[in-house]
């Protein structure tokens, strides 16, 4: 019987892949701060609210079968807003310290990687096209989003810095990782996942300096125009990505 050819469900990795993921932790990090300062809501209405709008993403992201642009960066919009409340929640609302979260989420992100290739062999991102994997797929996105949030609110907090500052610490990061990747060898499941960490507080941290007040050091936009913004930039990529689409095949290998 001759192997099955399946779409992969997640995109290729490309430049385009993360301009709109930057773009998009961005997003997640005023929209989240718009529900829940703004507009009043506080954090638990809106972690509510905003994991009910995920689940129901997720199901239209699973039913697809395939990578479609605009389900696939719906959720990744919708699941950094919840990842973030997560951590939010834990330090602001039950005072967990942000040593503790940054921990026991790294934990979980190695936990959820060691199950995935325990039970699948690989943690290919180029491999996505059972409901399984994607589910470790997803697991892992949420962990990371969590991750970085307590991880970037640590150092910035720790050392003191400034919101510029802080985003070009963890640029300098993250371009030092994709040095180790090009002209050192550095592993390439490895690299991508550290880099995807490191994107939440770097998005996270241009986020708060376009929209904070001027007197908190940002440049006072506002959450609801940046927002809008980075919506724009988006939606515009999608379109993109959706009149660019060329489906990534995969020889589903016998278990």
């Amino acid at each position: 019987m001759e192997p099955a050819v399946l779409n992969n469900r997640v995109p290729q990795v490309t430049a385009d892949f993360w301009i709109i993921k930057l773009l998009a932790v961005t997003m997640g990090e005023t929209a989240a701060d718009y529900l829940n300062v703004n507009l009043g809501l506080g954090l638990t209405t809106t972690s509510f609210i905003m994991t009910g709008v995920l689940i129901v993403a997720l199901i239209a992201q699973f039913k697809q079968k395939r990578y479609v642009p605009w389900a696939y960066w719906l959720s990744v919009i919708l699941i950094s807003v919840v990842g973030t409340l997560i951590t939010d929640n834990l330090v602001d609302n039950f005072g967990v310290p942000l040593e503790v979260t940054t921990a026991v989420f790294t934990v979980a992100l190695i936990g959820t990687f060691a199950l995935w290739y325990s039970s699948e062999g690989t943690l290919s991102i180029h491999s996505i096209y059972t409901n399984k994997r994607e589910a470790f797929y997803w697991l892992a996105i949420l962990f990371t989003f969590a991750l970085g949030t307590a991880a970037g609110d640590l150092v910035s907090e720790r050392f003191a810095l400034g919101y510029g500052s802080a985003g070009i610490l963890f640029g300098m990061a993250i371009a030092s990782l994709s040095f180790g990747y090009f002209f050192l060898k550095l592993d390439a499941i490895l690299g991508f996942w550290l880099v995807y960490i490191l994107t939440r507080p770097l998005g996270a941290s241009f986020g708060d300096l376009l929209s904070q007040p001027k007197e908190y050091g940002g440049m006072g936009f506002g959450t609801i125009n940046t927002s809008i913004g980075f919506l724009i930039g988006i939606g515009l990529i999608v379109a993109y990505m959706t009149a660019t689409y060329k489906p990534e095949t995969v020889v589903a290998e016998a278990r």
